[in-house]
């Protein structure tokens, strides 16, 4: 039986862009939204046109090159936000408008400063006016994480019958375990008439590190899109990562699920993201940081080069990484020196081999990281001695 495809909803260049320094031009923008049909995103949110006339040109001229991915655009549940959007749109050959409002307590009473009951009237509206433009109408009721089950459930039932193909359950701040969220997407699928004929789509912010892990339970309690970004970029303390996400379903077989992406050109996209949004990757990030298939504990060492799957759970190659890394430093073993050595060109017998590595030791303690010129320089010297 196939696994059950999830679609992966990028949204680098609308919540990723909103990170303060990280502000791209529309050829940035273009550039990005090509690589992004080419890793093979199901659907790309490219802007929020009503914020400015540079986001309305860029999501207009996105919508004209893209055809292979769902090309969308955010607003809120405001009219001139909605009538914007379906113009910016307009010559997609696949188009969504994503609307919605905030139904938490806090974002009811306190920021919209209303009442539950004309949430969804509001709610409701948008999604029929949304639809006036396009077929596909996403609908996110922003800060569901926090929003009680029950009134959730009216809200997203509500908007169903007026219309929306996919209902957004936003972790907004990042606050729900990953059980609670799941309970979440579960209650939803048992108690909302008419579910069963949309998308769930799971958006879930990392400000306690659980985006990733929340995005995973949402599937499995009947989800069927992730909305995610490149490198995690996003608000605060970013969004679930993409590349993340991806290679969980695709590295548990168990799980049952995967995804269109052509994972190959996860490492190469990371970097240019990296570049266009002046956003280094920490060295230590998940699938595609400089250290993910790096290694300089002598005990790894050994056994990567013995046999690679045992410490990695991913082939770099899958991922279109470099070959696994053996770094050499005070922490490494004879079997990583004899290793470098042999790729060097140097054959060592045992005794030769236990008189480079003393030497190396002595070395390594005086710098972080040997590298190949320091071991050639090691082993000539040894040789003319």
């Amino acid at each position: 039986m196939p696994n059950t495809q999830i679609q992966i909803f990028d949204t680098t260049l609308r919540d990723g862009e909103q990170v303060p320094g990280c502000t791209l031009n529309t050829k940035e923008k273009i550039e990005i939204a090509r690589e992004l049909e080419r890793l093979g995103v199901d659907v790309m949110e490219v802007g929020f046109p009503i914020s400015s006339p540079g986001d309305f040109e860029s999501v207009s001229r996105i919508s004209k090159i893209i055809k292979n991915a769902t090309v969308c655009a955010l607003t809120r549940a405001v009219p001139n936000d909605i009538e914007v959007a379906a113009d910016a749109i307009k010559s997609a050959k696949r188009p969504r408008i994503h609307t919605g409002i905030g139904t938490s307590d806090s974002h009811v009473f306190n920021k919209l400063r209303t009442t539950r009951e004309k949430v969804i009237e509001r709610g409701v509206a948008a999604v029929k006016l949304a639809k006036k433009y396009v077929e596909d109408v996403e609908f996110y009721a922003e800060d569901a994480g926090r929003t009680d089950n029950e009134y959730l459930a009216m809200v997203i039932e509500a908007v169903i019958k007026a219309g929306a193909t996919v209902v957004n359950i936003p972790d907004t701040t990042g606050y729900c375990l990953p059980s609670e969220y799941g309970e979440k997407i579960k209650y939803l699928q048992e108690n909302v008439k008419g579910i069963h004929n949309t998308t769930i789509s799971t958006h879930c912010h990392n400000d306690l590190g659980l985006a990733t892990a929340n995005s995973i339970m949402g599937v499995r309690n009947g989800a069927r899109q992730i909305e995610c970004t490149i490198n995690g970029i996003g608000e605060r303390a970013g969004n679930a990562s993409l590349e993340e996400v991806v290679m969980i379903m695709r590295k548990h077989n168990d799980l049952n699920f995967d995804t269109g992406i052509n994972t190959k050109y996860l490492s190469e996209i990371s970097a240019i993201v990296s570049a266009k949004m002046n956003m280094p990757v920490q060295a230590n990030k998940a699938i595609v940081g400089s250290n993910a298939f790096a290694h300089s504990s002598g005990i790894h060492q050994d056994g990567v080069i013995k046999s690679r799957d045992t410490y990695e759970i991913i082939d770099p190659e899958e991922v279109g990484a470099l070959d696994s890394s053996i770094v050499l430093t005070a922490r490494s073993g004879r079997a990583a020196l004899n290793y470098r050595a042999k790729k060097l060109g140097f054959e060592f017998c045992k005794d030769e081999l236990e008189r480079h590595y003393q030497a190396f030791l002595n070395l390594a303690d005086q710098k972080k990281i040997i590298q190949d010129q320091d071991l050639i320089k090691l082993f000539s010297v040894a040789a003319t001695g």
